[in-house]
């Protein structure tokens, strides 16, 4: 039996993992697969407070597990495969191992939808993004690709207009799916340029272990041409990683868990925080924010309950 069990070691899991530990609720955190969550996959992190030169993300995120280990955290890998909420204590199955907690925290996060190519994968961090308020800084006078066609992409175009001389959206269709508005602003900028019709087919130059450029293939001729560019965002979106807890707890249309009054789900006793819940900003500060607000949120809640296990 726990106190408290916390599903994911991102900046959210971490701090509430920090928080916890110091209220001596003696937390578990459960890793997952994708343990550290997306700043394991950037380089530089320059927007998180207290670190004038920049900290790189993975090792922020060690930073941070190592304070939560000295506070008491401890820490179990794999990811969990079952949960049961319908009533407390939660159970949760970790493989072929099963635990039961009185509170949970859900940090799970949210994974970037991203193109499929071999290419891509091997560049994401040196050149490939998946977030312009990150990255956009490293663009300074530089020509960069965004590939997809809604608000995401939208936002991210107008985003690095700020920095980029040149921001090239390329598109599938041969009109956007963004928002009127957005739409808009961005026909309106001169810095952006449409390529419609057209898919990324491969991203240049994975040896060079930099985004040099990129092969585009246009869907109506079936013509392939390459052209130059210093980064790649891609922009299609992101998926909550919250698959685990559908009919269960209150969510979105597209997977987002519902949070009110902080951070409490529909069911007493859960919380969530960071990018499974927050689908506006998606920044590791805030993602940190959220994480402090559960951890929080269920030591109140433990109290309240009489339920802490000394």
């Amino acid at each position: 039996m726990r106190n408290v069990a916390i599903i994911g070691s991102g900046c959210a899991g971490l701090t509430a993992a920090i928080y916890a530990a110091r209220a001596n609720l003696s937390p578990l955190v459960i890793r997952g697969s994708e343990a550290g969550g997306q700043l394991t996959l950037t380089t530089l992190v320059e927007n998180y407070p207290g670190f004038p030169k920049g900290v790189q993300g993975p090792e922020l995120i060690e930073l941070m597990k190592k304070q939560a280990e000295t506070f008491g955290a401890e820490f179990l890998e794999g990811d969990v495969t079952r949960a049961d909420l319908s009533q407390r204590p939660f159970v949760l199955e970790i493989g072929k191992e099963r635990l039961e907690t009185q509170a949970l925290i859900i940090a799970s996060g949210a994974s970037a939808k991203l193109l499929g190519l071999e290419s891509e994968r091997k560049l994401l961090g040196h050149g490939v993004s998946t977030c312009a308020t990150c990255d956009g800084y490293f663009y300074r006078g530089k020509e960069v690709m965004v590939v997809g066609g809604g608000d995401t992409a939208a936002e991210d175009a107008l985003f690095l207009t700020r920095y980029a001389k040149r921001v090239n959206v390329v598109h599938r269709r041969d009109q956007l799916r963004a928002s009127k508005i957005m739409q808009e602003r961005m026909f309106q900028n001169k810095a952006i340029n449409f390529i419609w019709n057209t898919t990324l087919a491969d991203v240049l130059d994975p040896q060079k272990n930099e985004v040099t450029g990129v092969r585009l293939k246009n869907l109506k001729t079936g013509e392939e041409s390459v052209q130059d560019c210093d980064g790649v965002f891609v922009a299609i979106g992101h998926s909550p990683n919250t698959e685990l807890f559908k009919g269960q707890l209150e969510m979105n249309e597209v997977g987002y868990l519902i949070t009110h009054d902080g951070s409490k789900t529909s069911v007493r006793g859960v919380f969530a925080a960071g990018d499974c819940q927050d689908h506006v900003y998606r920044q590791a500060v805030t993602a940190a924010g959220s994480g402090c607000m559960a951890a929080i949120d269920a030591e109140r809640f433990l109290q309240a309950e009489g339920s802490q296990k000394k």
